[in-house]
């Protein structure tokens, strides 16, 4: 089977026979409008509900991962078979929630799966048609999973990295919410102690679509330096747009580093050392 770049470009979109893949709107909060107007054939997926199990924020953060066996009926619903071509897409500039299902199949070993790049109105732009029409998802066989093949990280682990200094921690946010200037979303305003700021912003040009490989590994490379991928945690404020560094290094063609899906959010609801505003 032929291996599939992490993004694919509006205009390839558009020339794919739509037959040959399960096309997914991953855009949080978006629901009305995908329920107005979305790609044609789109299947419209919950962060909050079908991409993450959320119960105690101060456990596993705002958006900790679902359980494997939740995930397989997610997946089932959707149509999501092994060796289904799935291309998600979102409707904010980089595919931040995309970028967050597109690490979940990733992490049960899926392979055929991309990212539109521009996303929602990039595609439309490109010529790709649009619909207010209810679709309805492929029957297929459920998913046997086993386990999260991707490297993750816990609340435990990223404490010890940032009291040692044996792995490095790396806060995808933007620069106010890491120097604690703002919070629009968590109770407390900063960053872990010894964390590095690399806000996913970067990985993205002036017109929201993502920078070219050769440009993110040459970004990437020199931010890490020669530090191994598996001694790289990266997090945000609840594990999703962290993923969008992690489909960025994909793209570049590095090593997926650990995710530490509790983020900010689980971090800073359990009484951790904190470097906060002033």
């Amino acid at each position: 089977m032929e291996k599939l770049s992490p993004i694919i470009e509006p205009t390839a979109l558009v020339e794919l026979d739509p037959t040959t893949f399960v096309l997914v709107d991953a855009s949080a909060g978006s629901k009305a409008r995908y329920d107005e107007n979305h790609l044609n054939g789109a299947l419209y997926i919950d962060l909050n509900t079908d991409l993450a199990h959320i119960e105690d924020f101060a456990v596993g953060g705002r958006h900790p991962l679902p359980s494997l066996q939740q995930f397989t009926k997610v997946l089932k619903q959707f149509g999501i078979a092994k060796g289904t071509r799935v291309i998600i897409y979102d409707d904010k500039n980089g595919g931040n929630a995309a970028a967050r299902f597109w690490w979940m199949l990733k992490a049960i070993g899926h392979e055929q799966v991309q990212v539109v790049n521009g996303g929602f109105n990039a595609a439309i732009v490109a010529g790709f048609p649009t619909s207010s029409s209810i679709e309805a998802p492929k029957t297929v066989e459920d998913y046997q999973l086993t386990e999260w093949a991707l490297p993750l990280a816990d609340i435990n682990e990223v404490e010890t990295a940032s009291k040692t200094g044996n792995q490095v921690i790396v806060d995808v946010r933007d620069k106010n919410r890491f120097d604690g200037l703002t919070e629009p979303i968590d109770l407390i305003a900063g960053h872990i102690p010894g964390a590095r700021n690399i806000p996913f912003t970067e990985n993205l040009d002036e017109n929201g679509f993502f920078l070219a490989p050769a440009l993110l590994k040459e970004k990437y490379t020199a931010a890490l330096k020669d530090i191994p991928s598996d001694q790289v945690i990266v997090h945000c404020g609840s594990g999703v747009t962290a993923c969008h560094m992690l489909l960025a290094m994909d793209y570049a063609g590095l090593s997926i580093p650990k995710l530490y899906v509790g983020s900010w959010s689980e971090w800073s609801r359990n009484q951790k050392e904190m470097v906060l505003g002033v």
